[in-house]
């Protein structure tokens, strides 16, 4: 059995707050407020309103700006407020739906259209909070998919350059890490961490007598090898998608250098997208670590001193700062999602 709504009266005069109390408590659980002030702090109290009946001409905060004041809060702003009040110009009631009042009542009460109009209201409030839960329910479900699906994609790549696809998971939380180290939002973080698995999505286009040639590449092998960010790019597309927007700049520039000495493009310094420093730096220390089929797992600390040589040249020095503060942060994730147990930190 659902819980009865809570309905917030507020009005300066007890009388008025006692005769409507007595019109909806029979089917609503009923709370008080004799000022505007007091009013805006039950408003965003656990639980919050179902609703709130809201005198107009009351001292201090009048009922226009405590109106205005619960839409501007997010906390307060989806409650359906209903003015109560004995104006009845028409200016008023203008300037009160312009704040977002639903309705009004006014006085002296009909206590029959008290209860038909708050009982409408509350059913118009509920069915909105069940669209909006349902829409929520259903983006995050096509984003969880979407994201899967770039995680997949990433991972096809990685199967045909080395023994697993925990390089992807590895670097993608490397990626996350820094980008939280650059304090600019959680959500930004976390697309960098999603987008990432993307960054060699390209090299399903290079030949497999190159990508798994266990020595160096010749010079028409490297030309090969080398358009594997542009392919990348045009693999994932130009689409509106903030999350594949990001893995396009990152699948095409994680191999661009500080210093302008990458490729495909040449970019140097911030010309270069910052998810891509980011994933740079991610996808080096995770490959240096890793053993691959043409070389051994660098130790731990000889990865990290060469990178910190590499700051300013190879890598941006400002995310290379943060790599060494959250370096020890680094190496449980690279424990956590560690090939074999020889590959873990030495």
């Amino acid at each position: 059995m659902s819980r009865p709504a809570t309905i917030l009266i507020v009005d300066d005069t007890p009388e008025n707050i006692q005769l409507l109390s007595d019109v909806l408590t029979p089917a609503y659980k009923v709370k008080a407020a004799l000022n505007g002030e007091r009013a805006l702090t039950i408003a965003v109290s656990d639980p919050v309103p179902d609703m709130i009946l809201l005198d107009v001409m009351m001292p201090g905060l009048d009922g226009l700006e405590v109106c205005r004041r619960l839409k501007a809060n997010p906390k307060s702003a989806a409650i359906p407020v209903i003015f109560v009040t004995g104006l009845a110009e028409e200016q008023n009631e203008e300037r009160g739906l312009a704040l977002g009042a639903v309705d009004y009542i006014t006085k002296p009460i009909s206590p029959p259209i008290v209860r038909a109009r708050v009982k409408t209201h509350l059913a118009l409030y509920r069915q909105n909070l069940e669209l909006e839960a349902k829409v929520r329910e259903r983006t995050e479900e096509l984003l969880r998919t979407r994201q899967e699906i770039i995680r997949r994609l990433g991972r096809a790549a990685e199967f045909r350059d080395n023994e697993t696809g925990l390089h992807v998971i590895r670097m993608s939380h490397y990626a996350h890490l820094l980008a939280r180290g650059l304090r600019i939002s959680d959500d930004w973080a976390d697309l960098v961490m999603n987008a990432a698995p993307m960054h060699d999505v390209g090299k399903i286009g290079v030949p497999d007598h190159i990508l798994l040639k266990p020595g160096r590449l010749d010079a028409g092998e490297w030309a090969v090898m080398s358009r594997h960010p542009r392919i990348g790019a045009d693999i994932i597309g130009d689409h509106p998608s903030e999350i594949l927007r990001m893995a396009r700049e990152i699948a095409l520039g994680h191999h661009e250098k500080w210093d302008g000495g990458g490729y495909p493009q040449g970019l140097r310094g911030a010309a270069i997208p910052l998810a891509a420093r980011i994933a740079a730096i991610a996808d080096v220390f995770d490959a240096l670590t890793s053993a691959r089929p043409y070389k051994p797992a660098w130790p731990v600390e000889e990865a990290k001193n060469f990178m910190i040589e590499q700051s300013g040249r190879h890598f941006d020095p400002h995310l290379m700062d943060i790599f060494g503060e959250v370096f020890g942060d680094l190496l449980e994730i690279r424990r956590q999602h560690a090939d074999r147990p020889e590959d873990e930190p030495g």
